[in-house]
């Protein structure tokens, strides 16, 4: 397992977003499933929240995963930006499409939600899965979050 302490924050950044192998070859099958071993190491260390701030008013889904990462400066999970903006997508066409997020759901519950979601993401996802994912989507970095809370050291 790797161990992270704040030094390796911009390393694992660098990983993460260093310019794409041609998607065939084996090379780039191992490294992203090192970026993505590391990555998920480096999620599991971050402690979920216990205590919760302000009811965070919102539009969308996303917009509510931004203010989350605003105030507690804490990063998302890469497979819960993804939920989020799913979620987003599915409410286009509906009859409640323009109507503020909030208006529909309790900020509490949403934000609970989302914190629920991203502790199952950070805690039980397989990097092998994350890997998968980010051989079929070569923009994947865009829903990596480049925040990186100081991690308490570990002997």
């Amino acid at each position: 397992m790797y161990q992270f302490h704040s030094q390796h924050h911009s390393t694992l950044l660098l990983l993460l977003l260093l310019p794409q192998t041609p998607p065939k070859s084996c090379f780039y099958t191992d490294v992203l499933t090192r970026r993505a071993a590391m990555y998920q190491d480096y999620m599991k260390q971050i402690p979920i929240p216990s205590s919760r701030g302000s009811v965070i008013p919102f539009n969308s889904w996303m917009g509510l995963g931004s203010s989350i990462k605003q105030l507690y400066g804490q990063p998302l999970h890469y497979l819960t930006n993804i939920l989020l903006k799913q979620w987003d997508q599915l409410r286009i066409g509906g009859e409640d499409e323009y109507m503020p997020l909030d208006d529909i759901i309790h900020p509490s519950k949403a934000e609970a939600t989302v914190w629920l979601i991203e502790e199952i993401h950070r805690q039980t996802s397989s990097h092998f899965h994350i890997a998968n994912l980010w051989k079929t989507d070569p923009m994947y970095h865009g829903f990596v979050d480049s925040i990186f809370p100081t991690l308490q050291q570990t002997s």
